[in-house]
């Protein structure tokens, strides 16, 4: 149900950010979304340290809290989730705080000196505020998704997200006709205070959620948190750290790759944007589905291996690698057969149609890296995948720093290429070896494949024989429809999927968790 819940939010919310972002590139333009790109580089770098992976650490603590609860008589579940929650709230606050006083000291520095652009300075500035509310909602969230309680967490991302389309909406209004930086900077201040008051909901709601739990008079609870607290955080911190670091300077030589290989600075910004801010998030966008259930495997997994259920976790790891990879073959099959429709309707840019069919094809190893790493997460392997993921960005800013000045854009795509094959080798074979996952690569691979392939060819068939194009997105929607629907019944025809299975999947699954409880 949390799954479900958090599914049909996140593709709301994705689907409205994909039509904003085209909103809003229409009203300031590609060199203005290319500057919003480059200061969000270095915000994304600062929320990274601002929220230094408490949100796992939170999840982590408060599920092996409630598996222990569920096996020791004597044990105080509520009063150990509370001392959780107010270490967490000060470790996030301290760490926010201190980095959102050295964004706002050194936005001149950094505008001036590391981006080469001084239009960027008061957006850096702006955005800095908002860095303690993100942090404190982060642990907040990190509690719901513990709880099994995200429809809290989803309601907030919905207001936040109304709230900061109406504030750029109305923001952009007043100074879209003043300059590049004024529009910016209008966007920033929309993003700020949309997330200070999805913060003060977000703490509302965790007051009340805290009145109603019930007071457990059993034994002591365990204090020492901050022994368990700092050996989750610190890996998943320093990793975030120097990834968003690296990620931070390969957004950095963007611009500067694409200049030397002949483009001018605002050609080069307007490719930037575009593919960051229009693209990419557009073949992210069906991820919500999958990403959004990965973000729940996290509690499930982490109790499963605190109560030593080996068997419920092997059977979810199969699960989640079958689906996925079902799912994603056919969402990568969807957006190649259909990228001139969905650059014309969804981003009208030049070469948008282009970049997506470039991009398809690595639509699976994105999703089922994000599945694997929440799974290996829950295991307890964060020092692993810190490994991984840095590793992953030191060599996108070595492959960008060598390949852009040389073959401009199409260097980039090859390192994106490149480093998403890398990293999901590495985490899925670390998952396999560590879970002992049985898997068949044929019924996994081979029949979604085909099956995608059959569809694509058998939907354009079928639409050319009807006539007419897909040019509006009532009949997109319609096309993808009926790729879907051949792709599902191909996949049966096939046995990679079955009815019953699915079901009887289901039922093992709920009474396997209820046998471990």
């Amino acid at each position: 149900i949390n799954g479900i819940l958090m599914t049909v939010v996140a593709l709301v919310i994705r689907y409205v950010s994909v039509n904003f972002n085209v909103y809003i590139s229409g009203k300031i333009g590609a060199v203005a979304m290319g500057i919003f790109t480059l200061v969000s580089s270095v915000y994304g770098f600062a929320l990274t340290i601002a929220t230094s992976g408490i949100s796992l650490a939170t999840t982590k603590l408060i599920s092996e809290a409630m598996g222990i609860g569920s096996c020791k008589k004597n044990y105080n579940t509520q009063k150990t989730i509370r001392a959780i929650m107010k270490k967490s709230l000060f470790f996030s606050l301290t760490i926010s705080f201190a980095t959102a006083v050295i964004l706002f000291l050194s936005a001149d520095l950094i505008g001036e000196k590391i981006l080469c652009d001084c239009r960027t300075i008061s957006s850096l500035k702006i955005l800095s505020l908002s860095l303690p509310a993100i942090a404190l909602s982060s642990s907040l969230s990190g509690y719901f998704t513990a709880m099994r309680k995200v429809y809290k967490n989803a309601a907030v991302q919905v207001l936040c997200q109304a709230l900061r389309i109406y504030f750029c909406v109305i923001l952009l209004g007043i100074s879209i006709t003043e300059s590049l930086e004024s529009a910016c900077v209008a966007i920033v201040m929309g993003i700020t205070a949309s997330e200070i008051v999805g913060f003060l909901f977000h703490f509302v709601f965790y007051l009340f959620e805290k009145r109603k739990a019930e007071p457990d008079f059993s034994s002591s609870a365990d204090t020492a948190l901050s022994k368990k607290l700092l050996p989750i955080t610190i890996p998943v911190a320093l990793s975030a750290y120097m990834r968003s670091a690296l990620i931070t300077v390969e957004h950095l030589l963007i611009p500067w790759g694409l200049e030397q290989s002949g483009a001018s600075r605002d050609l080069s910004l307007a490719a930037y944007g575009t593919v960051h801010s229009l693209v990419f998030p557009l073949i992210l966008f069906p991820s919500a589905i999958s990403s959004s259930f990965a973000g729940l495997l996290v509690p499930e997994i982490s109790e499963s291996n605190a109560a030593n259920d080996k068997e419920r976790i092997e059977r979810i790891v199969s699960r989640v690698l079958k689906t996925v990879i079902i799912y994603s073959v056919g969402v990568a099959g969807i957006m190649m057969c259909l990228s001139g429709e969905f650059g014309d309707i969804f981003i009208e840019e030049q070469n948008s149609s282009v970049y997506i069919a470039m991009l398809a094809p690595l639509i699976p190893i994105m999703y089922l890296d994000t599945s694997v790493d929440s799974i290996l997460k829950g295991l307890g392997y964060q020092f692993y995948s810190m490994i991984i993921n840095i590793a992953d960005a030191t060599l996108s800013v070595i492959l960008v720093w060598l390949l852009l000045p040389r073959f401009g854009i199409m260097g980039y795509i090859i390192t994106v290429y490149f480093t998403e094959i890398v990293n999901a080798a590495l985490s899925i074979s670390k998952l396999l070896i560590v879970t002992k996952a049985k898997i068949k690569i044929f019924d996994l691979v081979a029949k979604p494949v085909f099956s995608i392939i059959l569809s694509a060819l058998g939907a354009k068939l079928l639409l050319s024989r009807l006539g007419g194009e897909a040019i509006h997105r009532s009949t997109l929607f319609l096309h993808v429809a009926i790729i879907a629907s051949i792709y599902i019944f191909a996949l049966i025809l096939l046995r990679a999927i079955s009815p019953k299975g699915i079901k009887k999947s289901v039922i093992n699954l709920l009474k396997t968790k209820e046998k471990s409880r």
